[in-house]
């Protein structure tokens, strides 16, 4: 267990966890009642063999449990380091950040001090009852590879980067502001797939009317969507393709990608944590990781862009 003044070090230095102090101040006021309600909660669902009160008693406070899985996430510290520096067993480093991960991740993207996305469904009202254009994109983070003799081994093999893969939806607005990402699917998924599978094209028919801005490799959600999906424009002509039809494509490309590449900075911003540079833990957590540091990320920039901040 770490003392007063390590503790305090680690929550006043951005650098450690990669969140300002009052952020974290705000985490251990939301998350924590939440971890103390499903511990105890987990301790009542067994059968009591001890009175009350009795046995082991925790080592490792909440906001040691807090802090040690940001620092995971924000450095992809291994458990082993974690343990030595707050000196405690590694499995209780791992057990922690277990706990930890998933309510991070179920808090969702803070859009502002009072609105929370959680699914795709709430990004989608949130734009069009806010008129701002949304942006999407996928995001592959490498893994571990699957174990010989796995039937479904190849699945996440990435036919864009070779390499064993599991891909993310994420959704900005055009500032570049993370509002979403999705659960995790294997490298192999094609992303108009993911996009079809997440019920994107059920949103955006009948829904709001909504802007949003994709790459080519969403091209077709524009007809199924009714325009709503707006991808860089068709090349018509392969070959002898004339100078002014090549004029007029290079325009049009350039200004969708123009205003396209906001959502490439914000997951740029995503992989500033180590933790989605390349996850070496096990692939069935992935989906936690990427929506704790989406939900993160996104408080961290509200509290940036907050008026006493620019101040």
């Amino acid at each position: 267990m770490v003392g007063n003044t390590t503790r305090a070090a680690i929550i006043s230095n951005r650098r450690i966890t990669g969140l300002a102090a009052e952020v974290i101040a705000e985490l251990i006021a939301e998350v924590g009642p939440l971890w103390h309600e499903r511990h105890q909660a987990t301790l009542t669902s067994r059968p009591r063999k001890r009175a009350v009160g009795a046995g082991a008693k925790h080592r490792l406070v909440f906001v040691d449990r807090l802090l040690a899985t940001l620092v995971h996430l924000r450095h992809a510290a291994t458990h082993d380091v974690l343990a030595c520096w707050f000196g405690v067993d590694r499995s209780t480093i791992t057990r922690a950040i277990g706990e930890v991960r998933p309510l991070l991740a179920e808090r969702g993207c803070t859009v502002s001090p009072d609105v929370r996305l959680r699914t795709l469904a709430e990004v989608v009202e949130h734009l069009g009852a806010s008129g701002k254009t949304g942006i999407i994109d996928g995001t592959e983070i490498r893994v571990r590879r699957p174990a010989a003799g796995r039937k479904d081994r190849d699945r996440f093999i990435s036919g864009k980067n070779k390499q064993n893969a599991v891909k993310s939806m994420v959704v900005t607005d055009g500032e570049g502001r993370v509002l979403w990402c999705s659960p995790t699917q294997p490298g192999s998924c094609a992303d108009i797939t993911h996009a079809r599978q997440l019920g994107l094209v059920k949103l955006l028919v009948g829904g709001p009317a909504v802007e949003i801005l994709a790459d080519a490799g969403y091209q077709g959600l524009g007809a199924q969507t009714g325009g709503c999906v707006m991808t860089p424009p068709h090349r018509k002509f392969k070959k002898n393709a004339p100078d002014w039809y090549e004029e007029m494509y290079e325009r049009q490309r350039k200004a969708h990608s123009s205003r396209r590449i906001r959502v490439e900075h914000g997951i740029a911003h995503l992989k500033n944590w180590r933790a989605l540079t390349r996850h070496l833990g096990r692939r069935e957590h992935m989906s936690d990781t990427v929506q704790a540091i989406a939900g993160l990320l996104s408080q961290q920039q509200t509290v940036d862009l907050s008026p006493r901040r620019q101040r």
